[in-house]
């Protein structure tokens, strides 16, 4: 099956319930070696941020991690065949924020930053008071027409780490590797149970 016809096929709504399966076996097709991958949509200083980004929101540890999965390749083709304009105009914008920032604070081209540097301006947006929080998360629900221009800066650096963070969740549990190995799973379910207690459930399942 060719891989952006699947795609295009694929409900842009947010549940994407109906898309599970395809987007099993997309990211089950991915190049397996991240540093090999040639991105459709991202350039390649910001595949190198989303690499850096989702590997920060979901490490490696006893489990895998977002680049085990093939999480950037993944965001790679959302954006490229399913997002709509808006959001990829919002995420162009917010991306060009982000290393402008990058830069700024580190004195380098983004595309030569390491993990810890990439760690420490991230966490920098997510260390808020309660009442800035608030404010950061009312603000991303307005239309971009409604920010003012000295609030639009933060408004689209928010528009790109939250879609990072949103999309590394949504692809890392969809695939193949965690729905088999990390969640429960049963290709044949056998007799339901309604009643058992909430510590015999274990993992959340995957079908």
């Amino acid at each position: 099956m060719d891989r952006r016809s699947a795609l295009k096929n694929l409900t842009i709504s947010i549940g994407y319930a109906v898309a599970a399966p395809t987007l099993f076996s997309l990211l089950s097709s991915c190049n397996s070696k991240v540093e090999t991958w040639k991105p459709v949509y991202l350039s390649e200083d910001q595949k190198h941020m989303v690499e850096n980004l989702v590997d920060i929101i979901l490490p490696s540890s006893n489990t895998p991690g977002a680049l085990d999965v093939n999480v950037p390749q993944f965001i790679d083709i959302m954006y490229c065949d399913i997002e709509q304009q808006n959001n990829q105009q919002l995420f162009q914008k917010g991306s060009k924020v982000f290393q402008e920032k990058f830069e700024g604070m580190f004195g380098k081209n983004v595309i030569k930053g390491s993990k810890e540097e990439f760690q420490e301006l991230f966490e920098s947006y997510f260390k808020l008071s309660d009442e800035d929080t608030q404010k950061v998360l009312s603000n991303q629900k307005l239309n971009e027409r409604k920010i003012g221009d000295d609030e639009k800066s933060d408004y689209y650096m928010y528009k790109f780490l939250f879609s990072v963070r949103y999309y590394t969740l949504f692809g890392y549990y969809t695939s193949e590797k965690v729905g088999k190995e990390v969640l429960n799973y049963d290709p044949t379910p056998g007799v339901y149970q309604g009643c058992i207690p909430l510590e015999d459930v274990g993992n959340a399942w995957s079908l």
